[in-house]
């Protein structure tokens, strides 16, 4: 039999007013099936990829559903060319690109948001213009300017063309949206947990190593997602500079994997490389989307 606590229990609850849920809302309703159905244009070329994959190269790649299910595939894909050299080389490029783009996103960002002197705001007006400019616009003076610039210390090569330093080097003199992300991320920490470090004696240098870098972590993954795929991805950038094929990016290795196919790529062996290279970058965002949500989502909430 039930106690007299259990019956009490059951009493409150039988007494509770029974909620019912209306009908959803249409507008609510209306925007599930548009993010449904942009959902769908994004991942249906990444399936049909995946399904092209691990198709019979004499297949047609117009149908969906292959006929015979083979991973022979990705072997004979990687079977063509130095791929480890060509992947050692992107890496390389892109670990560098994102230690470039955080350090000075981080610096520049701070002395924007948490230090004051005179031109401050204009000057960062004037950052946030460059954003205007494509980067097709900057592309042949950028050119001409590492054609000029002196390479000391790397051989088979007199200016930085034909080596790694016009994709690296850049990266550690600012992004102007990767300033303004962090920008607006650390406007929004209290400036009391400065002042308080400036009075314990500690310098600039120190509050922004021990006490904003470690706040602003979720705005820095984002930043760091952002330039490693872009660096990860980047195909222009090698084409422009690289002409070794020993100093190729995966990209480049790519366009060389579908021209020594003569004429038609084999789109199996194609995708399946494809698939392969594109991994690093959804395992990276898998393994930070929480941060990389919250430092995108949290940009512009700051007060000062």
């Amino acid at each position: 039999m039930a106690t007299a606590v259990e019956q009490q229990a059951q009493a409150r609850v039988q007494a509770r007013p029974q909620q019912t849920r209306g009908p959803l809302p249409v507008g609510k309703i209306v925007a599930w099936l548009l993010l449904a159905f942009m959902s769908l244009l994004f991942i249906v070329p990444f399936i049909w990829m995946i399904i092209t994959s691990v198709k019979d190269p004499t297949e047609s790649t117009a149908t969906w559903i292959p006929q015979t299910i083979t991973l022979q595939n990705y072997p004979d894909a990687f079977s063509f060319g130095a791929w480890g050299q060509w992947a050692v080389n992107s890496v390389v490029i892109t670990l560098a690109s994102v230690l470039g783009n955080v350090l000075s996103s981080a610096l520049v960002a701070y002395a924007f948001s948490r230090l004051r002197w005179p031109g401050r705001d204009q000057l960062f007006s004037l950052v946030l213009a460059t954003m205007m400019l494509p980067g097709i616009v900057t592309m042949i003076p950028t050119f001409i300017l590492f054609t000029k610039l002196p390479a000391f210390g790397f051989q088979g090569s007199e200016t930085w063309t034909n080596t790694f330093l016009p994709l690296t080097i850049p990266a550690f003199t600012g992004n102007a949206f990767y300033i303004f992300l962090a920008r607006q991320f650390m406007r929004g920490i209290p400036m009391e947990l400065s002042e308080a470090a400036r009075i314990d004696g500690a310098s600039e240098l120190r509050i922004w190593w021990s006490i904003i870098i470690p706040l602003t972590k979720p705005a820095l993954a984002a930043i760091a997602i952002f330039s490693f795929q872009g660096a990860w991805e980047d195909f222009m950038g090698p084409l422009l500079y690289l002409r070794d094929e020993s100093k190729y990016t995966l990209q480049l290795g790519l366009q060389q994997f579908q021209s020594a196919a003569g004429g038609a790529p084999n789109w199996p062996h194609l995708m399946a490389a494809s698939l392969v290279i594109m991994l690093p970058v959804l395992i990276l965002f898998a393994f930070f989307q929480r941060y990389f949500i919250e430092g995108v989502t949290l940009t512009g909430m700051g007060g000062r």
